[in-house]
């Protein structure tokens, strides 16, 4: 695999640092049957075929997150009760879902980007895994338990586009 412009990766052990105009990320790997090699700009990566493509995948999607950054856009639906969302710190409160006095926590991992305008809401950062499970911790927090799914379907949802 060759390194977009811009792009440094550092090995050290197990841990992969990459760097570009985005940001930093970076990634554990186990080193039992895999051997990973920088060379020029390129990134040689040896071992059983199913493990290495494994490895191959994150490290473009480290190598895009850099670059160009992963980001998911979200809307803020209601029937009942307006939502309102806080963001503090590492923290995301849902308050006043489905009328809850007391507000819902989601976290915010690693280097995520949380933005709340209105009813339009954008997680975004340079890791695809933090991204995705800052996103995972929102909808687990909204999620309705004890009601009926088919009249209660408020919530944090992706838009689709």
């Amino acid at each position: 695999m060759k390194l977009p412009t811009g792009v440094q990766l550092s090995i050290s052990g197990p841990t992969l640092t990459m760097k570009g105009p985005k940001g930093s990320c970076t990634m554990q790997f186990p080193t039992n049957d895999i051997k990973i090699e920088q060379k020029d700009g390129e990134v040689t990566i040896t071992g059983p075929k199913m493990f290495a493509n494994t490895f191959a995948a994150h490290l473009r999607n480290m190598a895009n997150g850099v670059t160009v950054g992963h980001s998911h856009n979200l809307k803020i639906i209601y029937s009942h009760f307006p939502i309102a969302i806080e963001i503090k710190g590492k923290e995301i409160l849902i308050k006043n879902f489905l009328g809850e006095k007391q507000p819902r926590h989601a976290n915010i991992i690693g280097d995520t980007k949380v933005e709340s305008k209105g009813q339009a809401m954008t997680i975004s950062g340079p890791s695809k895994n933090d991204v995705g499970q800052t996103l995972a911790n929102l909808r687990t927090a909204t999620k309705i338990r004890k009601l009926d799914s088919r009249v209660f379907q408020d919530g944090v949802y992706p838009v689709i586009e």
